[in-house]
């Protein structure tokens, strides 16, 4: 089974007609994925005897309908190593929230994800189990951290997917490989099974080829949480309402910051022509400013860091995971442990975050970081006030090659320059395809108000509906 040409209405249609069971529809998505893993890499473990849930309940639009996860999600009896060597052998005995839910809904999850190593990249690229490769272009990047998740869905392995979201991670791998991908409100989705990189700011968010059906898997993911304080009470509205709609009236904001220096010439262009659509069609387009935008890179990386160097300190090599096997007392077995099985990406933000919140210069950083952060939000507040919703390029260029910025972690930061701001503020944000250039998908960014996830849907669907680009098939995996 390959996904290319469908979405969940057409796949529950084929159940409900009796066109294909629930049990050949998970036999041949499996299938699909190991003719097409050779060339993707997207999956770190294939669930080989996944099996639709019994006594389905086909009134029940996603039952029978395969997932993939993203390997930082936890998953009860399914390896899940987070793409690190640390955990290359952790077999959870729970389920996330997200996963209850999803199991709940009798959805099949057929696959963990491939991504960076604990979430933290900006291309997949940092991942123990080799990168994952763009179906678009396979010498090209999938994005991170949810390369995988990224590339399982536009190369039709999956209709849908998981992915986790801390700087940009669900929007830019989307933005690369031409498909939606939305972050949530912080507090919409519970994070409880959410392996930790910087918990003020993770997200899990929903990734698929067309907006409508992350919006069906939304609804049912979304919402309170006994296992998770930080997740809202508020009550989740049905964001299918939002497909369909027009922008008519709508006030969209334009940032001049998102279309500075580092944007590519011909990324502005395509983006400035979906702007135009929505004008076109009544949208009240404004242009404003985000004035602390400069400084989202720096913050974040302080900030993300500090609390990534708490979270991970309790891989140890003695509770579970890798342990070194030459450690002659117990804090060789520390330090030779997180030696070896910590990537470089991980031991540099680690470091980083640990000075950060030392005593020398808890001040001086970690302090400052969280009273710019504060800045940022206000900024959004302001623009919200008297918009709708704000739109720019999800990223400054298309993906790049495969090995030509790994060695310059400053550069693969600025990779995430338009993303940031909206983990640091916790409003929802998204991707969608705004089209191609030099042959490479580019996506359009839609962000909201916190929990107006409605307004990103209705204008997600809306670009969708008039550039067609769900009709698109990957060029990279033409033989």
């Amino acid at each position: 089974m390959n996904y290319l040409n469908e979405n969940i209405d057409s796949l529950h249609k084929k159940l409900k007609d009796g066109e294909i069971t629930a049990d050949q529809l998970t036999q041949d998505t499996l299938k699909g994925i190991k003719e097409l893993e050779p060339k993707l890499n997207a999956m770190i473990t294939v669930v080989d005897d996944a099996k639709p849930a019994e006594d389905l309940d086909l009134s029940n639009e996603l039952a029978g309908i395969p997932i993939a996860i993203k390997d930082n999600i936890i998953t009860n009896g399914i390896k899940t190593t987070a793409a690190s060597h640390i955990l290359y052998n952790y077999m959870p005995v729970y389920d996330a929230t997200v996963i209850s839910k999803l199991k709940d809904a009798q959805m099949t999850i057929v696959g963990k994800a491939n991504m960076d190593e604990f979430a933290m990249g900006s291309s997949s690229e940092n991942s123990y189990y080799g990168a994952p490769k763009n179906p678009w272009d396979l010498t090209r990047v999938t994005g991170g951290s949810s390369g995988g998740s990224a590339a399982a869905v536009a190369s039709g392995e999956v209709v849908a997917a998981l992915g986790s979201d801390t700087g940009g991670s669900v929007r830019q791998p989307a933005a690369f490989n031409g498909i939606f991908g939305i972050k949530p409100t912080y507090g919409r989705v519970s994070r409880w099974g959410l392996i930790a990189f910087a918990s003020s700011l993770d997200q899990i968010g929903v990734m698929t080829k067309r907006a409508a059906d992350s919006a069906k898997i939304l609804n049912v993911i979304a919402g309170s949480d006994e296992h998770d304080s930080t997740v809202s009470e508020k009550e989740v509205p049905d964001f299918t309402a939002a497909i369909g709609k027009d922008v008519k009236g709508l006030r969209v904001a334009v940032p001049e910051e998102y279309f500075g220096e580092g944007v590519e010439p011909a990324v502005k262009d395509l983006i400035n022509e979906q702007i135009k659509i929505l004008e076109d069609n009544g949208a009240i387009i404004n242009k404003v400013q985000l004035p602390h935008t400069k400084y989202v890179v720096p913050d974040y990386y302080i900030i993300a860091s500090s609390e990534a160097s708490s979270n991970l300190q309790r891989y140890d090599g003695i509770r579970y995971g890798y342990r070194a096997k030459d450690a002659k007392n117990l804090l060789d077995v520390y330090v030779k442990s997180r030696s070896e099985a910590f990537g470089d990406e991980v031991k540099r933000r680690i470091m980083l975050g640990t000075f950060a919140l030392s005593a020398g210069s808890y001040d001086r950083f970690f302090r400052q970081a969280a009273k710019v952060r504060t800045l940022i939000c206000e900024d959004f507040d302001k623009i919200f006030a008297e918009n709708d919703v704000i739109v720019g390029p999800t990223t400054p260029t298309p993906a790049f090659k495969i090995g030509s910025s790994i060695k310059d972690p400053l550069k693969m930061y600025a990779n995430d320059i338009l993303t940031i701001s909206a983990n640091m503020a916790g409003i929802p944000a998204a991707s969608v395809p705004a089209g191609l250039v030099d042959g490479m998908p580019v996506g359009f960014q839609i962000m909201a108000k916190r929990f107006d996830e409605s307004s990103i849907f209705q204008v997600a669907d809306f670009i969708e509906r008039q550039n067609k680009f769900y009709e698109k098939i990957p060029t990279g995996l033409e033989d």
